[in-house]
């Protein structure tokens, strides 16, 4: 995966509601004109302030090992600490990045990468959806789960960025 350069949205996370209810919230981000990982950097980042842990999930290790390097080297000013799994000491870590269906570190928060699946959702307060709107194949996957997740009655949101790179609620 490569990543585009370019502008980051001035404040891309600061739209984030209070603690959500005891179904899960699903909140579909639509990326557009920021790469994955400083959108995710950025949702990371607002998830530890909130007192949250977080698991990452993508099927792919490869991924997860490049969205590792960038959240240790992202900033010149800061850095999110986070374990890989498999690595140990899965249940200390704030940020878990994982292929597996398991909350290994009592996460409240998932994101989902890469089409993963996105399982079992009951444990977590809230979870992302991340998926680049410009991959005609990733945004036809997504709009199959939302409408998927929809009929089921899921409690979605459709977060797509502005021209000016301000996150948007459009559904």
């Amino acid at each position: 995966m490569t990543e585009t350069e370019i502008r980051p949205p001035s404040n891309p996370s600061g739209h984030l509601p209070p603690r959500g209810g005891k179904d899960a919230e699903i909140w579909f981000y639509h990326l557009e004109r920021s790469s994955l990982s400083e959108v995710l950097h950025e949702l990371l980042d607002k998830t530890l302030q909130r007192g949250w842990r977080a698991l990452v999930r993508a099927s792919d290790g490869a991924l997860l090992r490049e969205m590792s390097d960038r959240l240790w080297t992202a900033r010149p000013d800061s850095f999110l600490a986070h374990g890989l799994d498999g690595e140990g000491k899965e249940a200390r870590q704030p940020i878990l990045l994982t292929t597996t269906g398991e909350n290994r570190n009592g996460a409240q928060a998932l994101f989902i990468l890469d089409q993963a699946e996105l399982g079992a959702t009951e444990d977590f307060e809230r979870c992302f959806i991340l998926f680049d709107g410009r991959d005609d194949v990733a945004l036809a996957a997504a709009r199959e789960r939302w409408r998927g997740l929809k009929q089921t009655g899921g409690n979605l949101a459709y977060w797509k960025q502005s021209t000016e790179g301000r996150w948007e609620k459009a559904g």
